[in-house]
């Protein structure tokens, strides 16, 4: 099977002009998740979206367990995206895991990115006290991934709300539930286990690209000590708080999403 990276992942490019965004979806989602943000960016940006392989029309025959089994599998199909497209000093979108498979893929390959932005990231979700937050305990992962196994279904109605955390606008629950239960029960729990058990903190010092980081004032994936941790450790860091809640703000609070955005790109 000979490896086109453009079909394996999906790949859309939109807009014009001489800079590059690259928007990474996280865990659960596609690309469909930024067609709040895209709009405002595709005219004086090229715009570049993909799907990561086992997400939305990403060609899942790609799918390698072995591959998959840690971030830099997923860092590696980012620079293979950029290396077919030929991308130079682009700037990289990366919500929640894809904020650190974007740096991790920076450490790697440094000349293909100018700027990473993170939106709701996080070097660790397991906490690992007293020196380091995350906002999980490993029974608590254990219980997510053993809930996956034994009701998938079950798992994305209970999980979706959650960390959606705008109950007042059940559609948005709805949708990430649909995007949730759309992946391959199989692929999805291995992301999720990949994903909930990463530990990127001793690659901080490694990074080197000038970073936004997005955090989200109320934020049960990525809370608050997290990103204040991120911005402490990752040089050339710059951190602005949200008024918006939840993991989703691209879709719960898209207009404060793109005027932070904005703002960061229109000073670099």
């Amino acid at each position: 099977m000979t490896l086109d990276v453009l079909v394996r992942n999906n790949v859309k490019v939109l807009g014009e002009g001489s800079r590059t965004i690259v928007f990474a979806h996280g865990f659960g989602c596609d690309q469909h998740m930024w067609r709040y943000i895209v709009p405002a960016f595709e005219q004086n940006y090229r715009v570049v979206l993909f799907d990561y392989v086992g997400s939305g029309k990403s060609q899942i025959d790609y799918y390698d367990s072995t591959k998959y089994s840690d971030l830099q599998g997923y860092a590696q199909d980012v620079l293979d995206i950029m290396d077919r497209l030929e991308l130079r000093d682009t700037i990289f979108v990366g919500h929640s895991v894809s904020g650190m498979i974007g740096m991790l893929a920076s450490i790697r390959n440094p000349e293909y990115f100018e700027r990473i932005v993170m939106l709701g990231p996080s070097p660790r979700y397991v906490n690992d006290l007293p020196d380091y937050y995350g906002g999980f305990e490993r029974s608590d992962i254990d219980e997510l991934l053993n809930m996956m196994q034994l009701n998938f279904i079950g798992w994305a109605s209970y999980l979706a709300p959650i960390v959606m955390q705008n109950p007042e606008r059940s559609e948005l629950s709805e949708e990430l539930e649909q995007s949730f239960c759309s992946r391959d029960p199989h692929i999805a729990r291995q992301f999720a286990e990949v994903t909930f058990l990463s530990d990127c903190r001793t690659q901080l010092e490694l990074a080197s690209i000038p970073s936004l980081i997005l955090q989200c004032a109320d934020d049960s994936i990525s809370p608050v000590e997290v990103g204040n941790y991120l911005h402490a450790h990752l040089k050339n860091s710059t951190l602005m708080l949200m008024t918006a809640r939840g993991h989703y703000p691209q879709l719960s609070h898209p207009e404060e999403t793109i005027q932070f955005l904005a703002q960061y790109l229109e000073s670099a």
